[in-house]
């Protein structure tokens, strides 16, 4: 027995051969090879940041002494906060805060500038967006000592003996939300988004493709059902799928974590269907696209990574680029996580939450539109 009996370089070759021309066949498997790493080191390498900047501010000024003006110069200067406006009033303030449009207001009372020449240490309120202490913890901290930098420019001539004793201020910080910064108030209802589109986009692709790779979606289309009856009764039992894996998470937040329910669970559970049939549509979608089961979960895969990066569930989102903050507020994820902690941990009713939840409602629209049209096609 010869050598090139157990090992042939021929053979050998000749596989290696066949594995690059069905590769080259395969192109989305190819194309997905190629791009899950360039996609994972572009948003990991660029859009990843851990300590988020120039974060929305506003103040509330009750005060116009050289001292306050130089509290809110300091701000604007400093790379943590970015002063947006000024208002007028507490509500206002608050409002802004429980709409997600602000992280910070930063509060100077009345008589703020005498005390402060007297040596009374006034206090300065700072409220934060708490919901995720990730993306306000770094800038908390940084802020007492712009204050006292700002306000030791100021402190000169005879009132140079305040800056040395104690703080000139009393820096109060009031984070609303989450004040004792438990990540999981901001992680657990967060999952309820994450599961939700990992399992319903893959669920739904797989499904649809096994049954045009099996033939059975052609003989349940040679029977009198017609195609807009049998996509939709395919849906059906995964949006009810999608409320018993809702039902869980919810348990295990409010049972398992002690998760406070501050909105209305009611709610939560008829903005949801919007989210779940978004889902719904870009597993139908990939399904007219696939050929095979495989590449239907690759195609999945692709959707889920950017959207669980970029929608502010690991890291915060205020933290990514604009162009990362663009991808991902197209993305449903993105608003649906501030829908949720918005209605659990803010308690904000349904004129609140219309600001996150038509762009559900548009991405539903499209998907369902292109999935519709390319399943049709499929079917012809």
């Amino acid at each position: 027995m010869g050598i090139s009996s157990f090992f042939s370089c021929g053979r050998f070759c000749a596989i290696i051969v066949k594995e690059f021309v069905q590769m080259r066949r395969d192109r989305v498997t190819f194309a997905m090879m190629i791009g899950i790493p360039i996609m994972q080191m572009i948003i990991f390498g660029f859009a990843i940041n851990s300590d988020p900047k120039h974060l929305p501010t506003v103040v509330l000024a009750a005060d116009h002494s050289p001292f306050s003006r130089s509290l809110v110069a300091a701000l604007q200067n400093s790379e943590y906060f970015r002063l947006l406006a000024t208002v007028a009033t507490e509500e206002e303030a608050r409002q802004l805060v429980d709409l997600g449009r602000v992280q910070f207001v930063l509060q100077i009372p009345a008589k703020f500038g005498r005390s402060l020449v007297r040596g009374e240490q006034p206090a300065l309120l700072l409220t934060a967006d708490a919901t995720d202490p990730a993306a306000t913890s770094n800038a908390l901290a940084a802020f007492r000592v712009i204050a006292e930098r700002a306000l030791a420019r100021d402190l000169r001539g005879p009132l140079l003996h305040l800056r040395s004793g104690p703080p000139p201020v009393n820096v109060i910080v009031h984070p609303r939300f989450n004040p004792e910064a438990i990540t999981q108030y901001n992680i657990v209802p967060g999952l309820m988004g994450v599961v939700l589109t990992m399992t319903l986009v893959i669920i739904t692709a797989l499904a649809i493709t096994r049954e045009r790779e099996r033939g059975t979606m052609e003989n349940l289309l040679s029977t009198p059902v017609r195609p807009l009856e049998v996509m939709i009764g395919k849906i059906i039992p995964y949006i009810i799928v999608g409320y018993i894996q809702m039902g869980v998470i919810l348990l295990a937040a409010r049972f398992l974590f002690q998760v406070p329910f501050t909105g209305n669970i009611f709610l939560l559970l008829a903005v949801s269907l919007f989210f779940i049939a978004a889902n719904l549509g870009v597993g139908l979608t990939f399904s007219t696209l696939a050929r095979n089961q495989l590449q239907a979960v690759q195609m999945a895969f692709f959707f889920f990574l950017p959207s669980i990066l970029l929608s502010g569930f690991m890291f915060p989102f205020r933290g990514m680029p604009v162009w990362a903050q663009t991808i991902g507020s197209v993305l449903p994820l993105t608003h649906y996580l501030r829908v949720v902690r918005g209605i659990i941990l803010k308690g904000n009713t349904p004129d609140q939450i219309l600001t996150h939840l038509w762009p559900i409602a548009v991405f539903l629209l499209v998907a369902l539109t292109i999935g519709l049209k390319r399943y049709r096609s499929t079917l012809d």
